[in-house]
């Protein structure tokens, strides 16, 4: 694996498949978020793209949420803002796609990965797959995600998400609406996802289209609002308990 993280696609008979990759439990830095977002930018515009894919690779953690490393180093607001900015612009890349996004989760989630998972318009999961937004705990907290997390899970559930920071098992993320189905080990759910994405792949992709715009209704703001999300988050990153933090978990 890619000692800084990678993320490749392809596209076959309609299926556009987006994976990530980092040796740090599928963390992501700020230009695996780019290229994330600017493949799901490209396969919007391809019109041999019927449907979109995201996952990650390995058997173990889905995703880490976002780089510790890159965290520590960013000193100042604009910095900082900026950061935060990648993960809006995935969210509202995935919004405005006019193709459904399916997610494939085989493990853990945290932070920007339930904003992957949440983002997606059908998130498919296994039984490890596991949940936690934790940036409380880091002294900032899940604003960027928010929108997202709270439009799939309803705000009860997010606020619980949010205060108690802890881990959520996939059978609760399903209960509450972030997975929409969970299967008993990665290869029920490859099964799974594969027949969907060829299913949805000979639909019409006007009527998908049309489809997208009806499920995101309601969320016309979120180029502004994510933004303004954004920014709360970098300047919160700059604090010394978020520094502190993050250096006494990379030193366990």
């Amino acid at each position: 694996m890619d000692k800084n993280g990678k993320v490749s696609t392809s596209l076959i008979n309609g299926i556009a498949t987006i994976s990530f990759s980092h040796p740090k439990s599928n963390s992501l830095s700020s230009r695996m978020v780019r290229e994330v977002t600017s493949a799901i930018e490209n396969f919007a515009e391809d019109k041999h793209a019927h449907v979109i894919v995201i996952r990650s690779d390995g058997d173990k953690a889905f995703c880490a949420g976002a780089s510790f490393d890159e965290l520590l180093e960013i000193k100042d607001l604009k910095t900082g803002k900026e950061f935060f900015m990648g993960f809006a612009r995935l969210i509202n890349a995935m919004r405005k796609c006019p193709k459904f996004i399916v997610a494939r989760v085989q493990g853990k989630a945290v932070g920007g990965g339930i904003g992957i998972a949440a983002a997606a318009d059908y998130t498919m999961a296994s039984n490890e797959a596991s949940v936690r937004l934790s940036e409380l705990m880091l002294g900032i907290g899940p604003f960027v995600v928010g929108p997202a997390v709270e439009r799939k899970i309803g705000k009860t559930s997010f606020i619980t998400m949010s205060i108690d920071a802890e881990w959520h098992d996939a059978f609760w993320a399903k209960q509450n609406g972030l997975f929409t189905k969970v299967f008993a080990n990665s290869h029920d759910l490859d099964e799974a996802v594969s027949a969907l994405v060829k299913k949805i792949a000979g639909c019409n992709l006007e009527a998908i289209s049309q489809m997208k715009k009806v499920f995101w209704e309601g969320t016309e703001n979120w180029d502004e609002l994510l933004e303004q999300r954004a920014e709360i988050s970098g300047k919160l990153v700059l604090s010394d308990f978020t520094k502190n933090y993050i250096k006494a978990f990379k030193d366990k």
